[in-house]
């Protein structure tokens, strides 16, 4: 099974207007769509179940979506269980059950390209001193990867010296914070961490300590969300605010992504929009009858990304609600879609889509 994934690779990642990406788009997925309904058993019968013909789908928009919590039912794989390398999870609150995702060495090797290809178009080539706002604790079992030590493991490629924030008692290691700036001062300085731990373990902890730096140049990238901080969470302008009285001159990317397509990040440009790149895009479903909204109106977000290829996940419907803002036009200069996140939607109306993919 060949993508253009290797062309890709050559290209800029933000570089295809609508036409010509919605051509590459359909023929990748059209393709991956009948790999896995070859090699995955329960993604065949899900396409069989819908009465799908795959010789009459002409573009990925006709593409059946799989609803993201079918992840947490099945163990979905289009790869012999021998070949499976790495099997990462969703990170679940407690007492939920969690995704499992089945990655070959063909997927690990294609994701981490595509994700270094998206964030070196933002930070430049070089790796940079690094802070991670989180504990080192998180990546102890490398087998069972979590989504949480993934994304740091994805982003610690981009920096050197790495140093973790806090300490196993996720304590804030202020000591340690100053000593690692005046140790890299005058370098630019790459961050990340999780939006809610971030807030809770580093800028609530700051403030009450009354604790500043003052970097000169620093770029913080963070996902996740709130989880169960949504009672505390802020909108983005204010938790911009406050990372930069704290830090200084830090330039902040929020991003969006899901365990079940790794590599296929959304990340917020300067303008605030979240933007699909080359290998992804983004469709809103209206939830009552799964029709595409026009640009402008909100709906469940579905995600379709063509780096999958050990597990059916190229074509996914997302827990949460969205709107497109707009295509090849954002300020920028980055073509593709670029969209808002809303957040997660009630449970009920989710699992009513997944209802349709049971097995008869």
């Amino acid at each position: 099974m060949k993508t253009d994934i290797e062309e890709l690779l050559k290209k800029d990642p933000y570089s295809m207007g609508k036409a010509e990406k919605e051509q590459m788009l359909s023929k990748n997925l059209k393709e991956l769509t009948m790999y896995h309904s070859e090699n995955c058993k329960e993604y065949r019968n899900m396409l069989m179940n819908l009465g799908v013909k795959q010789e009459n789908i002409e573009s990925y928009y006709e593409i059946p979506t799989l609803p993201v919590r079918l992840f947490k039912d099945y163990e979905l794989m289009s790869v012999p269980r021998e070949e499976i390398k790495k099997v990462m999870t969703s990170s679940g609150t407690s007492g939920q059950s969690v995704s499992k995702i089945f990655l070959d060495t063909r997927n690990i090797k294609e994701q981490s390209a595509v994700l270094t290809h998206l964030i070196s178009s933002f930070i430049g080539k070089s790796r940079l001193p690094m802070i991670v706002l989180d504990t080192k604790l998180v990546k102890k079992d490398r087998k069972m990867y979590s989504a949480r030590g993934a994304g740091i493991t994805g982003f610690s490629m981009y920096g050197r010296d790495v140093f973790y924030a806090l300490d196993e008692n996720m304590e804030l290691d202020v000591e340690g914070i100053k000593a690692y700036l005046e140790k890299h001062a005058g370098e630019p300085i790459l961050m990340f961490g999780y939006t809610y731990m971030i807030w809770q373990y580093v800028v609530c902890e700051m403030e009450k300590k009354n604790i500043h730096f003052q970097i000169e140049d620093a770029v913080l990238f963070h996902v996740g969300g709130w989880k169960k901080l949504k009672d505390q969470a802020v909108d983005t302008m204010t938790y911009n605010k406050k990372i930069q009285d704290i830090f200084g001159n830090v330039r902040i990317h929020n991003y969006y992504g899901m365990a079940e397509q790794l590599g296929s990040i959304y990340i917020e440009c300067e303008h605030g929009h979240m933007h699909c790149s080359n290998y992804s895009d983004i469709i809103i479903r209206n939830p009552k009858d799964f029709s595409e909204q026009p640009i402008g109106q909100k709906g469940l977000m579905e995600l379709v990304s063509i780096l999958p290829t050990s597990y059916p996940g190229h074509v996914l419907l997302t827990e949460d609600e969205g709107e497109i803002l707009g295509e090849d036009d954002c300020p920028c200069g980055r073509k593709g879609k670029y969209f808002k996140i809303y957040g997660r939607i009630k449970n009920a109306e989710v699992r009513g889509c997944s209802d349709t993919y049971e097995k008869h």
